[in-house]
Order: structure tokens, then C-alpha cells, then sequence
């Protein structure tokens, strides 16, 4: 009896060191809590400056069952794996732009809570550092409101629902619509720049431009601000007019989470580049263009060294991380014109339109230069990859996918047999020397001698546990 208790005493002990979050970058884990603290004073700041009204604690509540409809009426579609996007802004600002500050701190609570029971579970610390963004947001806009625009809370009294025709202001004042308009919009830039803040502590590797700037990510912000100022106007005037913006607002939302289960199909969820029936696809119809046009192509096959003894010994977390790094840097060092896709497992393919034997062969190294010299950061250090390229060139042989794809793999397997770490070319063995102490010219320019210890260190010897060639098809994830 004793020692259960001893035991059930050391698990209680443990349970904390268990959590998810803790098994994060130092430096996401302090920002996780900076912004959780910020939110919860605010939160307490305001509540003790609110007093409480029957019509302002009506409004929150029908606004917040309004979020609650549109999260079940698209809860059966689901959500897609990674950060997706909603239109729950159409609720969030009216709670920030009609209601005292304290409510748009506390509305994502109720909602989030929701989601995670409802629709699809998620890390909490994940859950809670939403809301918690929200929230700052939320409030930010609202005091930035109150005190250019209008006075908190319009709607005091029970009988604003049956008011009409409600605050005259927004149409006698048109500055007031543009007050709200730039509130709103400093909603979502706040809120995006917190959880851009986030994934870039998470993943360093990723560049800021990937987590700040995106065309669709602009379109949908606008659109969230354009729908949430209506629907606050709508609000304003009465708030039983909700009940003719929800179910728009319900379409709307179903067709945005529709379109992003589609590119959620399409893509590879671990790395976000195409996954390979989809890149399959791209890839067949951008050959079938160059070969109309009589142009040139060429295909890279990309595999990372020992892949699987990064994930024997640092486990399947760092090896996901290491993925993530090196699609990254493929992002990084071809054109936008390029595909780019993870083939399966560790093998990437790229399809270079335009490009000939000597052009892919300088992508190539370049590629593999970069990954070489760039080590992967991980919680409690960096670890070094090294990758084989495989490459091949549209031609008399070679002029479908699957023939590219053929030849590129003979291709990585002679990269690999030569000691990894190389580029080859079908058809020519000596294509592209590896950096290194016995490194040559290549592609016509010298290359740099290599830095007293910065070369890229390999994880196991020289046991060659890669000697077969891979399958040419796509290979099943482990």
C-alpha cells in the first residue's frame, strides 16, 4: 500500500515534465507564457473596471451562439490538419466593437473549448495560445474603438433588440465605419503577427516571409474584416437582425473550410509541399506543355543520408523536423515555376521546366550545398543531414514522367554508391563532385575551401544501409 502510494506520489511528480509543451523550444514555451499572462491580466483589469449589464450580457450571448451555430453547421466537414482558417471573426468582432473591452478577452474561451470537444482535438497549450492571441486582439480593438469610435457597449438595455432604427451614428458619421474598419483590421494583423511570432519560435528554419506573407491568407483577412464589420453594423442597428446574418455567414464558412480540405488533399501535411498524387498531376501536365513546345526539363530525385538512423536515434519528432528543413530549403533555392514535392519518405522531387542538364546540375549542388552547411535546430542542439541527388533530362528516352523518374532514381542510387552526399546525372557517373577535403570545380566555378569544422558531420559511419535502389513509385510513410 505504501509503495502504490509512492508510486502514484512520483507520477503526480512526473505529470507536469509529460506535458506537450514542455517537450518545445525554450523559446516558444517563454513566449507561450508571455502572452497567456498578458491575456489573463488584461482579462483581470478589466473585469474589475466593468460593471455588468442585463442588455451587453444578452448581446455576448447571442453573438457567442452565433460562433457555436457556424462551428456545428460545418462540424460533419471537418477541419484540416495544421493551422486552418474560419470566419469566427464575424462574431469575435462585434463582441470587440459593440461590447466593453472584458468581453472580447473572454469570448474565444467558450468557443475554443468547443472546437476541441467538438470538432477536432488538439494539443491544449495549442488551444489555449489561440485564445489567448484572440483575446489580446480582441481587446486591443475594442479599446482602440471605445475610445475613437463609439463608447463601449451601444446595446445597454434588453429592449436594443426591439429598438429601431438603433445608433444613428453609422450612418450620420461615416468616420465611425472607418474607425471600425481600421479596428478590425488591427484585429487581424495582431492576431496574425502573434501566431506568426509563435510558428517561427517553433521552426526557426521557416522564413519570415513564409509565416507573415501569404496571397490567400491576405484575401481571407480581408474577408474576415469585411464580414465582421457587416455583421457588427447589422448588430448595431438590432441585434435580432442577427438571425439574418448567420446563415450567410454559415455558407460562407462551409465553402472556405471546403476549399481548404482541398488543398489539404493535395499537400503533404508534414512539410506542406505537394503530396505525390498531387504532384503527379502538376508534374504531368507541365511536361506534356514543354513537350509541345519542344522545350527542355529536368527532374531531381532528393534523398536524405541515413534518414533512418536520424530517427533511430533522435526519435520521429526531430526526423519530422528535419523533413520540414529540407522543404523548406527546396522552397528557398528553386523558382515559383518549379514542382516541388515530397515523394515519400525521405525522397523529395523536383521538376525544373526550362532547365537542361548543366542548370539542373547547379540547382542540384546548390541544394545539397545548402542542406550540408545548415544545420537542423532541435530542442537541446542541431543536427546535420547530408542529401543525394539523382537528376535526369528530358529526352528521346525519357520523355514521360515515369521514365524521368526512372532514370533519376538509377541516378540517386550511383550518388549513393559513390558515398552519398553527391549529385549524379543519369548517364554521366563523375556528373558533380561532392563537397569536401578532396572537392573540385564544379559547374564551372571553384568551390571555396572548406571551413575548419563546419563541414557537414555524418551521423553513422560509412555502413552503406542504403545500397538498393528505391522504388520508382511512391513509397508508403514510416
Amino acid at each position: 500500500m505504501r509503495q502504490e502510494r509512492q508510486r502514484g506520489l512520483v507520477r503526480l511528480v512526473r505529470w507536469p515534465t509529460q506535458w506537450p509543451l514542455l517537450a518545445q523550444r525554450v523559446p516558444l514555451i517563454a513566449y507561450f507564457g508571455v502572452v497567456v499572462a498578458c491575456d489573463l491580466a488584461l482579462t483581470g483589469w478589466e473585469l474589475a473596471r466593468t460593471t455588468p449589464r442585463a442588455g451587453e450580457a444578452a448581446l455576448f450571448a447571442a453573438l457567442l451562439a452565433c460562433g457555436a451555430a457556424c462551428i456545428e453547421a460545418t462540424r460533419r466537414l471537418g477541419t484540416p490538419a495544421g493551422v486552418s482558417r474560419d470566419l469566427l471573426s464575424a462574431w469575435w468582432l462585434p463582441v470587440a466593437l459593440l461590447l466593453p473591452p472584458v468581453y472580447a478577452l473572454i469570448a474565444p474561451i467558450p468557443l475554443s473549448v468547443l472546437l476541441q470537444l467538438r470538432v477536432r482535438r488538439s494539443a491544449v497549450y495549442r488551444r489555449v495560445f489561440s485564445a489567448a492571441a484572440l483575446g489580446l486582439a480582441g481587446g486591443a480593438a475594442s479599446i482602440v474603438f471605445g475610445h475613437f469610435g463609439l463608447a463601449a457597449g451601444t446595446v445597454r438595455g434588453v429592449t436594443a433588440w426591439f429598438a429601431y432604427p438603433g445608433p444613428e451614428v453609422w450612418f450620420t458619421r461615416p468616420l465611425t465605419v472607418v474607425i471600425a474598419v481600421a479596428c478590425a483590421a488591427l484585429f487581424s494583423v495582431l492576431n496574425a503577427a502573434l501566431v506568426a511570432v509563435a510558428a517561427h519560435a517553433a521552426e526557426p528554419q521557416v522564413g519570415w516571409r513564409a509565416v507573415l506573407w501569404d496571397s490567400e491568407r491576405l484575401i481571407l483577412d480581408v474577408t474576415e474584416v469585411c464580414v465582421g464589420v457587416l455583421v457588427t453594423i447589422a448588430c448595431a442597428l438590432s441585434p435580432a437582425l442577427l438571425f439574418v446574418a448567420l446563415p450567410p455567414v454559415i455558407l460562407l464558412q462551409r465553402s472556405l473550410l471546403h476549399q481548404q480540405l482541398r488543398a489539404a488533399a493535395r499537400t503533404d501535411a508534414k512539410t506542406g509541399l505537394l503530396n505525390a498524387a498531387a504532384w503527379q498531376r502538376e508534374a504531368d501536365v507541365e511536361i506534356t506543355r514543354v513537350v509541345r513546345a519542344r522545350g527542355s526539363l529536368a527532374l531531381l530525385l532528393v534523398d536524405i543520408d541515413h534518414f533512418k538512423r536520424v530517427n533511430d536515434t533522435y526519435g520521429h519528432l526531430v526526423g519530422d523536423q528535419v523533413l520540414a528543413a529540407l522543404a523548406e530549403a527546396l522552397r528557398q533555392q528553386v523558382r515559383d515555376s518549379d514542382v516541388v514535392g515530397r515523394f515519400g519518405g525521405e525522397e523529395f522531387v523536383v521538376l525544373l521546366p526550362g532547365a537542361d542538364a548543366d542548370e539542373a546540375g547547379k540547382v542540384a549542388e546548390r541544394l545539397r550545398d545548402r542542406v550540408g552547411a545548415a544545420p537542423v535546430s532541435v530542442a537541446g542542439g542541431e543536427v546535420r543531414v547530408t542529401v543525394s541527388i539523382g537528376a535526369a533530362v528530358l529526352g528521346p528516352h525519357a520523355e514521360d514522367i515515369p521514365g524521368l523518374l526512372a532514370r533519376a532514381d538509377l541516378a540517386l542510387y550511383q550518388a549513393k554508391a559513390a558515398g552519398r552526399n553527391r549529385v549524379r546525372l543519369f548517364g554521366e557517373p563523375e556528373f558533380r563532385p561532392a563537397l569536401g577535403p578532396q572537392a573540385g570545380a564544379s559547374a564551372g566555378r571553384e568551390l571555396p575551401p572548406p571551413r575548419q569544422g563546419s563541414g557537414p558531420e555524418p551521423l553513422v559511419g560509412d555502413v552503406d544501409d542504403d545500397a538498393e535502389p528505391v522504388t520508382v513509385a511512391a513509397e508508403q510513410e514510416g
